[in-house]
């Protein structure tokens, strides 16, 4: 199926601290929002990537990208609101576009395995999104009191969300409502349900200082298994 891929990429980053936002902000030799369109690359070669930006950091994005070799996207301007920004990503998409996914930028480490699973389970059920069991202990506060939830319920919610390209289409006609926390939630507004698929503990949404120390290490971890690999299937050539 013809797949357009807009990676929303609009966060100033407030909660990071510094003065550059965290999608542009280096991990593992290379910008994170170069890791993140690296990745859909990979997994869906033919896709058409669409980036999106708020207008005053696409030409600092473009200088970047002129003295660096990132991997093919276009570039479009985003919205006060996320969902103004996903629109746009939309709307620059080609028309006959089967298959859409909207991702954040600062996820950058969204494994090929788990964005062709979710693409694949929103081919067979027309909307899809990556999840995982939630492992701590959850409250729910209520006034000055609080009582346990059911954690069995409960699930962490991530992206690639990936959408039937009509359904999307038709969704994002809506009138905006703060009540849209993702994609997802404007799909299921529209009345279509949301299948789970699996998704990945190490797909981390970069937020916090901390959060960069573990994707290092998690980039670093995965290159000494590639390595492992290279060299493993070289011995094998040889024998």
């Amino acid at each position: 199926m013809k797949t357009g891929v807009i990676i929303v990429a609009g966060g100033k980053g407030l909660r990071m601290g510094g003065a550059i936002p965290k999608q542009f902000r280096f991990l593992g030799g290379k910008p994170v929002l170069a890791h993140t369109i690296e990745a859909f690359r990979k997994a869906l070669p033919e896709a058409q990537i669409i980036v999106v930006l708020p207008e005053d950091h696409i030409p600092f994005w473009k200088d970047m990208c002129a003295r660096m070799n990132i991997a093919r996207h276009r570039v479009v301007m985003g919205g006060s609101e996320r969902f103004f920004s996903v629109r746009n990503g939309i709307d620059s998409l080609e028309w006959d576009t089967d298959l859409i996914a909207v991702h954040d930028g600062v996820r950058p480490l969204a494994g090929v395995e788990m964005i062709r699973r979710v693409a694949d389970a929103a081919v067979l059920h027309g909307a899809a999104i990556p999840v995982v069991a939630a492992v701590d202990s959850y409250r729910t506060v209520d006034g000055n009191t609080s009582h346990i939830t059911d954690r069995a319920a409960l699930r962490i919610v991530q992206t690639p969300q990936v959408f039937r390209a009509d359904l999307l289409r038709a969704a994002y006609k809506a009138e905006f409502s703060p009540s849209f926390t993702d994609d997802a939630s404007v799909v299921e507004q529209a009345g279509h349900a949301i299948y789970l698929a699996e998704g990945e503990r190490s797909n981390l949404k970069l937020t916090t200082p901390e959060d960069f120390v573990i994707a290092q290490a998690l980039i670093e971890a995965r290159e000494e298994a590639e390595q492992r690999e290279e060299q493993q299937a070289e011995q094998e050539n040889n024998l």
